[in-house]
């Protein structure tokens, strides 16, 4: 099963990634919802998924990365 987020996003890796990525929205003030998964984390399932071949709707949660389809809204929104 899969490691720590570094095995499959290194940390050369993510400095070279983080400063292409949009700046993240503000959250609301009131009724902010809940805490966005971290940008790195997003990342780390986005590959896993595809290094492995597997539908996102398949992503284990042991990764620790959110749902697939979190980590596919992400991709969606970084392109």
């Amino acid at each position: 099963m899969p490691g720590k987020a570094s095995k499959w996003v290194p940390d050369d890796l993510w400095e070279r990634v983080r400063s292409l990525l949009p700046k993240p929205r503000r959250r609301r003030n009131r009724y902010p919802g809940r805490k966005p998964i971290k940008d790195r984390k997003v990342l780390t399932g986005m590959i896993f998924v595809l290094r492995t071949g597997i539908p996102w709707r398949e992503m284990p949660p042991e990764l620790g990365c959110g749902s697939g389809m979190t980590c596919l809204r992400r991709l969606k929104q970084w392109h």
